[in-house]
């Protein structure tokens, strides 16, 4: 499996892997820059994505496609995606999730709460729109 930055002609396939995963698709195509995906044998199986605001990032939609489940690809995604962070001088991460909140603490994320997220990342639309109360703010200081 390879991980790397996305391509055009992947954008419909990513799309359809956070749908299927019951993750949010919106505004997604903005921030393709900051896209990864796993692909087998040109097939994109996972999925991980940064929105940038100064020094800090939003990671979301780290996904991966069920038959590949079980085999790390999650952990590799979300290490890129860091690994990413750090390349583009991000010093703290944060994100919203409703169901990984045992998966990001190995990572070294912590809950926090809704106000203690810079107001920029807090006017994403994640945010303010696409997760709802419900879902579990967490932070990692790089």
């Amino acid at each position: 499996m390879k991980i790397g930055g996305i391509e055009t002609f992947e954008v419909t396939a990513v799309l359809s892997l956070l749908a299927v995963n019951g993750l949010p698709t919106e505004g997604l195509a903005d921030h393709s820059a900051t896209t990864l995906v796993a692909r087998h044998q040109s097939a994109v199986v996972g999925s991980a994505a940064l929105e940038l605001y100064g020094r800090a990032a939003l990671l979301r939609s780290v996904a991966v496609a069920a038959a590949y489940r079980g085999r790390g690809l999650g952990q590799q995604m979300t290490n890129a995606a860091l690994a990413l962070a750090r390349q583009k001088g991000v010093t703290h991460v944060y994100l919203l999730t409703e169901t990984a909140v045992s998966f990001f603490p190995k990572f070294g994320f912590e809950p926090v709460a809704r106000e203690a997220v810079p107001a920029d990342v807090r006017g994403s639309l994640e945010f303010t729109q696409l997760c709802p109360a419900s879902a579990v703010a967490m932070a990692l200081q790089l």
